[in-house]
Formats: structure tokens, C-alpha cells, sequence
């Protein structure tokens, strides 16, 4: 009997932490939403989800999540007066996310940032090639959008460079070489360590009006 309620509590701790997501709701935040529960039925709880996530008009939001609208794959997150439930396919882009409640003198305001939703997060153990084309999307392409310019990962080479080709205001550019060297290269190599040697451009650029400089 003992075996089988060990094997039973193993199970339950290893479904917890599958299902393991890190929402950051501040004190603020939660007893804002204690105030708004205690006005609702018994057992209404919290959802947070992302419409049209990993795309570029992926948004996130807060509803209110009755008792009977909660699915057997919902992932529960649990608070001290209440629990928010997110949909298992919501999971990865909703890590890392914060929701805050902040008073000020134009009035009050629920913020909601969740920096993976426009981005499927990739695990620290994935292949390099998926690891560097995550920080390439989430970190160096939104600084590139202000440009009108942004790079795509085309390979790893087996000696250890991230081939990469750059379009838009990035194509003809006369500071790619700055950028590729002292900004995309020299980030990576901080990010990767051994596993990357450099970045290596394959564009073949052509200067115009697109370009930025």
C-alpha cells in the first residue's frame, strides 16, 4: 500500500511539474482580482490567454473563468485567494509573464507583459540551431524593426558560425558590418559561449532607397 500511494504522489508531483509555468501576479495585482471575484459566483477563478499566439498581432488578456468552463487539460496556477487557470497550448508563450495593477494620478490600470507570446519560448536544452534563431527573433529583430531592417538564421556551419541574411533597411546598409561584428555577434557569443565562434552575413547587398544609411 505504501508503494502504491508513493508511486501515486511521484505521478501527481511530476504532473505538477510538466505543467510548471511562472505568471507573476503582484500583490496589487491579486487583490485587485480578489475584489472583482467576491463579486462574482462561488468558484469563478481567473483565465489568462494569448489570441493568435507566436504571430505578430498575438495579444494577451485577463477573463473571468467560471467553475464549469474549466477543461481537464487547464493548467492551474494557484494564488492565496484564488487560482488562474491557462490553456495547455498557452503555456509556453505565457512564461515569463507579469500582470500588475498600478494607481496613479491619471487612475488605475492592469498591465499585462508576456514577452514570449508573439514567440514560442525554446527550452535552455534544445538544438543550438533553435536557441539561436529564438534570440535572433525575440531580441535582435525587434531592434532591426526600428530600422525597417531584420536578419534571418539560414545555418550553423559544423565549425561553429551562425550564417545569417539581413533584409529590408538592414540590405545595403553601410553600418552592417558595425552591427554584425559589435552588436549581433558579439551578443551571441555571450549567449552561446563556445557553441558559436561568429556570425558570418550572406546577403548579397544591394544599396537603395530601402537601406537605412
Amino acid at each position: 500500500m505504501t508503494n502504491l500511494v508513493n508511486y501515486h504522489l511521484i505521478r501527481i508531483f511530476e504532473k505538477f511539474r510538466a505543467n510548471r509555468i511562472m505568471i507573476t501576479i503582484s500583490e496589487t495585482a491579486q487583490e485587485h482580482f480578489q475584489k472583482l471575484l467576491s463579486q462574482q459566483a462561488e468558484g469563478t477563478s481567473i483565465r489568462v490567454f494569448v489570441v493568435n499566439p507566436g504571430t505578430a498581432s498575438a495579444e494577451c488578456g485577463v477573463s473571468y473563468c467560471p467553475a464549469d468552463a474549466i477543461e481537464p487539460e487547464d493548467i492551474e496556477i494557484p494564488f492565496e485567494h484564488f487560482s488562474a487557470y491557462v490553456d495547455a497550448d498557452s503555456k509556453s508563450f505565457l512564461e515569463e509573464a507579469e500582470i500588475d495593477f498600478t494607481t496613479d494620478q491619471m487612475g488605475s490600470q492592469l498591465t499585462l507583459k508576456a514577452p514570449n507570446a508573439k514567440l514560442r519560448k525554446v527550452a535552455d536544452d534544445a538544438p543550438l540551431f533553435e536557441r539561436v534563431d529564438y534570440f535572433l527573433k525575440a531580441e535582435v529583430n525587434p531592434q532591426l524593426a526600428g530600422h525597417g531592417g531584420e536578419c534571418t538564421l539560414m545555418e550553423i556551419t559544423e565549425d561553429g558560425y551562425a550564417v545569417l541574411q539581413f533584409g529590408g533597411g538592414c540590405n545595403g546598409c553601410s553600418q552592417i558590418d558595425v552591427t554584425v561584428k559589435d552588436g549581433i555577434e558579439k551578443q551571441l557569443i555571450e549567449m552561446m559561449g563556445d557553441e558559436i565562434k561568429g556570425v558570418k552575413d550572406m546577403t548579397e547587398h544591394e544599396r537603395g532607397e530601402h537601406s537605412y544609411y
